[in-house]
C-alpha cells in the first residue's frame, strides 16, 4: 500500500510559492494537491483558498520574525526602539530570502488594491506584535474615548510605516538592501523622536534623505 505523503500548513506554502514561481497559480486545489501527491482534505485542513493561503504566506514571515527574536536572550533587554529596529532587520532578511515571490506579488501586481489585500494577515500579526512588545510614552489626555482613539491612529501609523518601508524596499536596487537599511533606521528614529517630542534633527536627517533619493532617481 502505498504510504500518503505528510503534508503540514508550511510544507503546503513552500509548494505553492514554488509553483507559483516556476509555472503559474495552479488552476484549482485539486490540480495543485494531484500534481504533489496529497489528498485535496489536506489542503482544506489549513486553508479555505488559495487567497487565504497567500495572505498567510505574508503573515508567516512576521510570526517567523517574532519567533526568531524571542528566541534571542538579549533582545529581551533591549528597550522598544531596538527591538522595533530588530524586528525590522529580521524581517527584510527573511523578505529578501524570498524576493522574487515578494516582488512578484506585490511589485509586478498591477493591482495595488489586490495587493494591499494580501497584506491584511499580515497587519493583524504585526499590530499585535505592537501592541504587545513596543512600549512608547503617549500623551495623556484625561479622556479614556480620546486616549483610545489616540493608541488606534498610533497603531494605524506604525503599520503605514512599515507599509513605506516594504515599498521602500521593493524599489531598492542598492547592494544588499543598503538604502532600506538607512532609511529603516532614519525613518524609526523619527518615529520614537516624534513620540518623545524631540523630533528636529532626526526629521531634518530623514528628510535629507528621502530627497536625495528622490533627486536620484529621477
Amino acid at each position: 500500500m502505498t504510504r500518503k505523503k505528510e503534508i503540514t500548513a508550511e510544507k503546503i506554502m513552500e509548494l505553492y510559492m514554488n509553483e507559483v514561481l516556476t509555472k503559474d497559480i495552479p488552476k484549482s486545489v485539486y490540480a495543485f494537491a494531484s500534481e504533489h501527491k496529497f489528498e485535496e482534505s489536506k489542503f482544506y485542513a489549513f486553508y479555505s483558498s488559495f487567497e487565504t493561503l497567500e495572505k498567510q504566506i505574508f503573515a508567516t514571515f512576521c510570526l517567523k520574525t517574532i519567533e526568531l527574536l524571542n528566541a534571542d536572550q538579549e533582545y529581551k533587554t533591549y528597550d522598544s526602539k531596538n527591538k522595533l529596529l530588530s524586528f525590522y532587520y529580521t524581517f527584510f532578511e527573511l523578505l529578501a530570502a524570498n524576493r522574487s515571490y515578494v516582488f512578484l506579488k506585490l511589485k509586478q501586481n498591477k493591482n495595488k488594491l489586490e495587493s494591499l489585500k494580501l497584506l491584511s494577515e499580515l497587519r493583524k500579526t504585526y499590530i499585535h506584535f505592537i501592541q504587545n512588545e513596543i512600549q512608547t510614552e503617549a500623551f495623556d489626555f484625561k479622556n479614556d474615548k480620546i486616549n483610545k482613539f489616540r493608541d488606534k491612529g498610533m497603531l494605524e501609523v506604525a503599520w503605514l510605516q512599515l507599509v513605506f518601508t516594504l515599498q521602500f524596499w521593493l524599489e531598492d536596487e542598492s547592494q544588499n538592501f543598503e538604502k532600506t537599511d538607512v532609511f529603516i533606521e532614519k525613518s524609526i528614529k523619527v518615529s520614537f523622536d516624534l513620540k518623545d517630542l524631540t523630533p528636529v534633527q532626526s526629521v531634518f536627517d530623514f528628510a535629507k534623505f528621502l530627497w536625495k533619493e528622490k533627486t536620484t532617481t529621477v
